[in-house]
């Protein structure tokens, strides 16, 4: 069933409903606390004081009359004053209760949000996360859901709070004066109308708000997890430039919502002005001409001042419920995303088999096609290596065969021992399918840390030789904690090539029987490359490898070698064969030949 805007804030609210609840209920007596006071103010004006058979509930009259009635109380005013504090006693345990209620319900609230968001996104597909900008989705994640949370535990209940003080003030003032109540009546919906008409205009500005944050969200994202580009190449100037022009639009946005929001809340605050004294100049009129008493009109105005309360608030609820809107909707827009899901009966076959793919083709959303028939089998055991040119497939291959992406129907497949792996439960694809990529991403965590994260009860002498066979266990020793050392946010203290064997050490770890490098010593030295190449074909001899690179250096030791151009196999071979086609692999190993014999010469 399709999830709706209403359903998944139902679901966030899963644990925190009770606390509403009670919060409801706090608001309900408080409301009545407050009602209560202008019936007692009328009794005392009309009959104490008065002289008048003022009405009273059969309850009440039979008390007091028990007490000595209307005399006794004359004697006894305390009592009346006694009634009035205890009330408004009453009424701030209520409040105090009231409140404690909405915190305690807002903070489990948005603590069930905040999980259920971070898990719903970490279930989103691959393709979803390329589509969408990192510092939006922060931005989604922590300024709009604490956004949601401020509305729901303050302004929802409010609103909830204000609409039950409103009904119970007409209520009662239609208990004292059905005629000046019909009066009061016919000036509310001018004030709703007017503040329906400003909540459209607001919630529109709102938006506009929140897209420019996240787009400034982005820059300052990008340009922290990228400052060492930016200090290298000298576009500090340049990056401030940009980050002023966003936060110009940001500030322009914002002060251009302020403009609307004043302009709201002081034309609301001189409505409602005007309407108490139209209603009171209504009531004057009346107690002039005899059909209302002075204790009645002094409990019509206190009733009409609470009334005109839930009118007055309605303009900060309206400019939060706006807010909480476009907010809810960013929510909803991540929310109603499809996770990734494995059928019921997904297989979780052996991974030790041949790797084939059979006439694949592929595009990515929106994009032109990339690969183009696409077949070829890799033998269990052995190393296949890619080489290709930028944007010729070589990657993408890499991620259909983990699934980061699926091929669509009729787009060929891909089988591991003749099973296709998608009829297989997607982490049981990539828990068997080590990857390195060109560019891997180390966490804010200590290097042993960083290596085992894929290997549950990885011991310090299974990291030391992963990071042996990696070559870098010989770097760790010049640290001055060892495998204990913080490696920095995205692996900033560690140099090109370290992080990349840290990554490969990592994969190592994880045993798979796949194992694909993409590109992963592109930041070593070819002293290093060699060396690293020479352990791997050592220790994991049983193992199918598939290594991509641009140098030919790194791939002639392969089994078999595939060239790729242009999303299309070009030529496949042994280094061998490939050299005797003079075709494009032979290209490319004279031209990278040249170019080493010339750095040599130098």
């Amino acid at each position: 069933m399709k999830q709706t805007r209403t359903s998944m804030l139902f679901r966030f609210l899963r644990g925190s409903r009770r606390w509403f609840a009670a919060a409801l209920l706090l608001g309900l007596l408080r409301s009545l606390c407050a009602m209560l006071n202008p019936r007692i103010i009328q009794y005392t004006v009309d009959s104490i004081i008065g002289g008048q058979n003022a009405p009273l509930p059969g309850g009440v009259r039979r008390l007091l009359e028990r007490a000595g009635g209307v005399p006794w109380l004359r004697q006894h005013l305390w009592t009346i004053a006694l009634a009035v504090v205890a009330l408004a006693l009453l009424g701030a345990l209520c409040r105090y209760g009231f409140l404690l209620c909405t915190a305690l319900a807002g903070e489990g609230f948005v603590r069930s949000m905040r999980s259920q968001t971070f898990s719903h996104i970490q279930g989103l597909p691959f393709s979803w996360h390329m589509e969408h900008q990192t510092g939006d989705i922060i931005q989604r994640c922590t300024t709009d859901i604490e956004t949601v949370k401020n509305f729901l535990s303050d302004q929802l209940s409010s609103l909830v709070n204000c609409a039950i003080t409103l009904i119970a003030a007409l209520a009662f003032m239609y208990g004292v004066s059905p005629r000046l109540t019909l009066v009061i009546l016919l000036t509310q919906p001018i004030l709703l109308a007017y503040s329906a008409f400003f909540r459209k205009k607001i919630a529109g500005q709102f938006q506009q708000c929140d897209e420019n944050e996240g787009e400034l969200s982005t820059i300052v994202q990008e340009n922290l997890t990228g400052v060492r580009v930016v200090r290298a190449f000298g576009r500090e100037n340049y990056e401030q430039a940009r980050f002023d022009v966003q936060n110009e639009k940001v500030t322009a946005a914002w002060v251009k919502l302020g403009v609307w929001l004043t302009a709201f809340w002081e034309s609301n605050g001189f409505l409602t002005g005007a309407q108490s004294l139209f209603v009171l100049a209504a009531g004057v009129t009346m107690v002039v001409h005899g059909s209302m008493t002075v204790g009645a009109l002094l409990a019509m105005v206190s009733y009409n001042t609470l009334a005109g309360q839930p009118i007055r608030q309605l303009g900060r609820i309206i400019s939060e419920m706006s807010k909480a809107g476009v907010s809810i909707d960013r929510l909803y827009d991540i929310m109603s995303a499809q996770e990734e899901r494995d059928s019921e009966d997904a297989l979780t076959p052996p991974m030790n088999g041949d790797i084939c793919f059979e006439h694949v083709n592929f595009s990515y959303p929106n994009c032109p096609q990339t690969l183009y028939d696409i077949h070829f089998t890799v033998k269990a055991g052995t190393t296949l290596g890619i080489l290709g040119g930028t944007g010729s497939g070589k990657s993408t291959l890499m991620h259909l065969l983990d699934r980061l992406y699926d091929l669509p129907a009729d787009c060929g497949r891909i089988t591991v021992g003749g099973v296709d792996i998608a009829a297989m439960r997607r982490d049981w694809v990539r828990s068997h399918v080590g990857m390195v990529l060109q560019e891997p991403m180390l966490f804010s965590q200590t290097l042993a840390e960083n290596i085992a994260m894929g290997t549950k009860d990885a011991t310090l002498s299974d990291i030391r030789e992963a990071a042996r066979i990696a070559c870098l266990d010989s770097s760790v020793d010049r640290f001055a904690k060892g495998y204990d050392t913080m490696v920095g946010e995205r692996g900033v203290t560690l140099s090109g090539g370290q992080k990349q064997r840290a990554a490969i050490a990592r994969m190592l770890l994880q045993k798979a029987p796949i194992m694909v490098f993409d590109d992963s010593l592109s930041a070593v030295d070819a002293e290093t490359d060699a060396a690293i190449r020479a352990a791997l074909r050592e220790q994991m001899a049983e193992a199918t490898c598939i290594q991509i690179s641009h140098r030919v250096s790194t791939l002639m030791h392969a089994d078999q070698i595939l060239v790729l151009d242009h999303g299309r196999i070009a030529e496949m071979g042994t280094h061998q064969q490939l050299l005797e086609r003079n075709g494009l692999y032979r290209q490319i190993y004279d031209v990278q030949l040249s170019i080493s014999e010339e750095a040599e010469a130098e």
